[in-house]
């Protein structure tokens, strides 16, 4: 690619994504007479999540997000993850309030997080912070089995609710403090943490499968917070690679040691 087209790129992206933005805005202006067309909005969200993808390229180094989980994304209902009255603007790239206190994140972090993990046939994968269930229902698709804590009991019971109700029979979600991962499950091939901690916990990395990747927010409200891919090779060594910078609500639970 040209120094040239590289440097005129992100105005075009820009200015596709305010048009995309445009387009979600009237589909969500439709909903509210009772017109949504979800299949379209979905078309757009992953045209957003290109895009996004895209602008961050120069700092994450990745420019396309992988194929499989964007037409994944076209697939799965986001907006029946989130409250009624917010599902017109449930295919925005931004988050959204899901009940105390907890968000469903926005679209890109979804995807890049999945991206990162690398979800193939036949994995397992461990995701703290179930929170309404999407993502997990996103993984559902990728890997033959989701395994999902959520300390917040409330939105345990309603995410499993949803996921049994749209059919998701491959996650299995439980209440919990998720610093602690689901030992009687694992090992895993992939683990998703979408809180913040200033480490990796050691029982997440011990249930961690060799050669597998997890992907977590990693730092403070006083440094900063990098989505980070943290790599175990098949000896066992560990390492780190920061992504992104961006800013989780930090992990809640128990005490920890």
């Amino acid at each position: 690619m040209g120094k040239r087209y590289r440097a005129v790129l992100p105005a075009i992206a820009q200015g596709l994504c305010a048009a995309l933005l445009v387009a979600v805005l009237a589909t969500a202006a439709r909903a509210q007479n009772g017109d949504m067309d979800y299949a379209r909005a979905r078309a757009i969200m992953v045209q957003m999540i290109q895009i996004e993808a895209l602008l961050s390229s120069a700092v994450t180094g990745i420019e396309q997000i992988d194929a499989r989980i964007l037409e994944v994304m076209a697939e799965v209902p986001r907006h029946d993850f989130v409250p009624a009255d917010l599902q017109p603007y449930a295919y925005g790239n931004h988050p959204l309030p899901v009940g105390h206190g907890q968000n469903v994140a926005a679209p890109y972090l979804v995807a890049l997080m999945t991206h990162l993990i690398d979800p193939q046939p036949g994995d397992a994968v461990f995701e703290t912070g179930t929170g309404a269930g999407y993502h997990a229902a996103v993984l559902a698709h990728l890997v033959d089995k989701v395994y999902s804590v959520e300390v917040i009991e409330p939105l345990a019971m309603a995410a499993r609710a949803t996921l049994d109700r749209l059919g998701y029979d491959r996650v299995e979600v439980r209440a919990g403090d998720g610093y602690y991962g689901w030992p009687s499950k694992a090992p895993f091939d992939a683990i998703i943490v979408k809180e913040a901690l200033d480490h990796v916990p050691p029982p997440l990395l011990e249930q961690l499968k060799p050669g597998g990747r997890m992907v977590i927010p990693l730092g403070s409200e006083l440094n900063g917070q990098f989505l980070t891919l943290v790599e175990k090779s098949l000896d066992g060594t560990i390492t780190k690679r920061r992504v992104l910078p961006v800013r989780f609500s930090v992990l809640q639970g128990g005490e920890r040691t």
